[in-house]
């Protein structure tokens, strides 16, 4: 697998919630399987099939999770400078094609989360902003078509 790039905030929550599915969803899937089992026959139990739905989707989940913190290059954002676009930034845009000010935070695929203003570098908008100079225009190509942006500021 290759390197995935994450912030050390990032990488602290990834390595949380492996700790909370391994030492606490597991063994409360454990008990609910077991209580599912004493209830008599598992052909007709609807609790034990959700149960081991449960259980299969928690056990992906921590395979997800350790590949990904297994495979983790932290960026050290305090070590990479302001006057380029990097993983790690969180950068100010004009977006000329909705006539808005927009804030991103460029950030490694597994911490993507644009509700929060997240966005990954391998996107199109994270990757059209990657190596640009603040006062740079910008055009990145997305689903819904073109969109140009101007860098305002990176900090």
């Amino acid at each position: 697998m290759e390197k995935k790039l994450v912030t050390r905030e990032g990488l602290e929550k990834l390595q949380e919630e492996l700790s909370e599915l391994t030492l606490q969803k597991r063994k409360e899937i454990a008990k609910k399987i077991k209580e599912a089992r004493e209830q008599g026959d598992l052909s007709e139990n609807a609790e034990y099939d959700v149960a081991r739905d449960e259980q299969r989707a928690i056990e992906a989940r921590i395979a997800e999770l350790e590949a990904i913190v297994k495979n983790a290059e932290v960026i050290d954002t305090e070590a990479i400078g302001e006057d380029v676009v990097s993983v790690g930034h969180t950068v100010r845009v004009k977006n000329e094609t909705a006539k808005k000010e927009q804030t991103f935070q460029i950030v490694g695929s597994s911490e993507a989360n644009a509700a929060l203003g997240k966005i990954s570098n391998e996107s199109p908008i994270g990757h059209a902003l990657l190596g640009k100079k603040k006062g740079q225009k910008v055009v990145a190509e997305a689903p819904i078509g073109e969109i140009r942006f101007k860098i305002l500021e990176i900090q």
